[in-house]
C-alpha cells in the first residue's frame, strides 16, 4: 500500500512554527525576551491571542528567571510617558500602557519586586499594585494607621510590608495577597548591642541634605518621592529583614521573624559629606557611598557580613573624578533577582546631566548607559525602581 504524497511532509521539508501544536507553539513564545512579546503579537492572529491565553502565562511562569528592567522617575512629574531600562537588549523603552495619569490622586513607585510595582497615594496614602507591562492593577484597602510611615517593602511573593512609628518606638505590618488583607500591627523590640546609641536624641544631628550638603539641624531629611520610603528586603534561613535608612543617615535592620530591630555600625563619621542608598540583590544587602576626600569623589559598594562592612566595589577613578563638586545625590536599585545595580547620580544644580552607572557584581565591571531622548531632547531621571517583566505578574 502507497501513501498520499500530500499525506506528510518530505525529509527536506522543514517544519516551521505554524506547524506546532498551540502548547508547545506557546512553550516556544514563552522563552523569548519580553519585549518580543509586544512586536510578536502583530504577527498573526494565532500569535495574537497569547494575549488572553491562560496556558501561555502559566508557560512564561515556567521561565525562572528574566533579565531586570528599571522603570526610571522623572524629574519632570508631570510628564505622561515612562520610560523603562531593558537589560537585556541595552535600550530604552517608553511603555505604551500609561499608568496613573488618568487618575486624580498622585501616585509615587515606592517599591517593587519581581514581575509587580508598587505605588502610593501621596492623599489618601494607600497602595496599589501593578504590571507596567500589562496595565493590570489591584488597589489595597486602606489601613488605619497614624504612625508616621518610614520604610515599605515587598517580597517576590508580593507580600507589602510597612515599617510605621519614631525609633525607638517601630512597629510592622503586612499584606497578603492571598486573604486580600493586612495583618494587625507588631512591635518592633530595639536590640541591646555595641552599635546603638542611645544617646542619638541629645546630640547634634547631622544628615545630608538633597543637594549635597551635611547639614546641622534637628528637622528630618527630605527626599524625593520615589525615594521616602526607600528599603530593601532580604531572606535568608526564612528569616525577613527590612533595611532602610532613617532621617538621620544610619541604617535599621528589621528582623521581622524574632520582631527586633538594631541599628547597623556607621561607614563615615558624620562631619564627611555623603550621600548613601541601599540594595539588594541576591538576597543580600548592599550600601551604595558617594562621598568626596582629597579634592575628588568617591563611589563604593559595600556590603555587610558578621556586623563589619566589606568592600565590594569602586567606580574607577575616573569617572568618579566627573562627580567632584557637583553637589549630587545618589538613587540606587538592585536588578530583581539580579546581579546588577544601578545608581542614578542627579543634582541640583540645573547645568548637571543625571547620570546612570551600572554595577556587575559578578563580572565586577562598571558600565554608563547611554542619554534617554524623547521628542529629540534628553530626559532627566532621578531613580529607578527594578522589576521583571513578566506579563503573567498579577496579584
Amino acid at each position: 500500500m502507497g501513501f498520499s504524497a500530500g499525506k506528510r511532509k518530505s525529509r527536506d521539508e522543514a517544519v516551521t512554527l505554524s506547524d506546532l501544536n498551540d502548547d508547545v507553539l506557546e512553550r516556544v513564545l514563552s522563552r523569548l525576551p519580553t519585549s518580543s512579546y509586544f512586536r510578536m503579537t502583530s504577527v498573526c492572529k494565532r500569535w495574537k491571542s497569547t494575549q488572553t491565553s491562560t496556558t501561555f502565562k502559566l508557560a512564561c511562569s515556567q521561565v525562572p528567571y528574566r533579565d531586570p528592567w528599571f522603570f526610571m522617575i522623572a524629574k519632570d512629574c508631570t510628564s505622561s510617558s515612562s520610560f523603562v531600562y531593558d537589560s537585556t537588549e541595552n535600550s530604552w523603552r517608553n511603555l505604551s500602557r500609561p499608568l496613573l495619569h488618568h487618575r486624580r490622586d498622585l501616585f509615587s513607585p515606592v517599591a517593587s519586586s519581581g514581575g509587580l510595582l508598587c505605588f502610593r497615594s501621596s492623599v489618601s496614602g494607600h497602595f496599589l499594585l501593578r504590571n507596567p507591562l500589562t496595565g493590570s492593577s489591584i488597589d489595597l484597602p486602606c489601613q488605619d494607621d497614624n504612625k508616621p510611615l518610614q520604610a515599605v517593602a515587598m517580597t517576590t511573593s508580593y507580600k507589602l510590608v510597612t515599617i510605621s512609628g519614631e525609633v525607638p518606638n517601630l512597629c510592622f505590618k503586612f499584606y497578603e495577597s492571598s486573604s486580600c488583607s493586612w495583618s494587625k500591627e507588631f512591635e518592633l523590640v530595639k536590640k541591646n548591642d555595641e552599635y546603638n546609641d542611645d544617646d542619638d536624641d541629645t546630640e547634634t544631628v547631622y544628615f545630608l541634605s538633597k543637594s549635597g550638603n551635611v547639614v546641622v539641624a534637628s528637622n528630618t531629611l527630605l527626599r524625593s518621592p520615589s525615594k521616602q520610603y526607600s528599603s530593601v528586603i532580604t531572606v535568608k534561613d526564612n528569616v525577613e529583614t527590612v533595611y532602610f535608612l532613617t532621617s538621620h543617615g544610619t541604617i535599621i535592620a528589621c528582623d521581622l521573624t524574632k520582631r527586633s530591630f538594631t541599628q547597623l555600625p556607621k561607614l563615615l563619621p558624620p562631619f564627611l559629606e555623603y550621600s548613601i542608598d541601599l540594595v539588594e540583590c541576591n538576597g543580600t544587602m548592599f550600601v551604595v557611598l558617594l562621598s568626596e576626600f582629597y579634592e575628588s569623589a568617591s563611589l563604593r559598594i559595600w556590603k555587610l557580613e558578621d556586623m563589619s562592612w566589606v568592600h565590594v566595589g569602586m567606580l574607577p577613578p575616573a569617572m568618579s573624578h566627573e562627580l567632584y563638586g557637583r553637589k549630587g545625590d545618589i538613587n540606587c536599585v538592585g536588578g530583581a533577582g539580579g546581579n546588577k545595580i544601578l545608581v542614578c547620580f542627579n543634582a541640583d544644580l540645573p547645568e548637571v546631566c543625571c547620570r546612570y552607572f551600572v554595577f556587575d557584581l559578578v563580572g565586577e565591571e562598571w558600565s554608563e548607559l547611554p542619554r534617554c531622548f524623547s521628542g529629540g531632547e534628553a530626559v532627566e531621571f532621578v531613580s529607578a525602581l527594578s522589576f521583571q517583566p513578566r506579563i503573567e505578574a498579577t496579584v
